[in-house]
């Protein structure tokens, strides 16, 4: 890789809300930003944008809307959006 990978400014803080809640988050950058463990063993990826910049505010780009065919993705912009996602997974 030539260049630094782009963290998203509130990624840190989404992190550090959904291990707070119980779950285990793994960083994993591509195609989605993170994958998520509930504690009974159901999992999602989550995509987390931004929505302070251009980029963030457009949503996923095509390469992830094709990998995210028949896949759990949470697109989520905030600690509420992705506790409400967990909460979903975790229910």
């Amino acid at each position: 890789m030539r260049f630094a990978r782009r963290v998203d400014a509130n990624q840190s803080t989404i992190v550090a809300a959904l291990r707070a809640a119980g779950a285990k988050v793994k960083v994993v950058h591509q195609p989605f930003d993170l994958q998520v463990w509930a504690p009974n063993a159901n999992s999602m990826l989550m995509e987390v944008k931004n929505p302070k910049t251009g980029y963030g505010r457009k949503g996923m780009n095509a390469k992830q809307a094709e990998e995210a065919q028949g896949l759990p993705v949470a697109l989520v912009d905030s600690v509420e959006a992705a506790l409400r996602a967990y909460n979903v997974l975790a229910a």
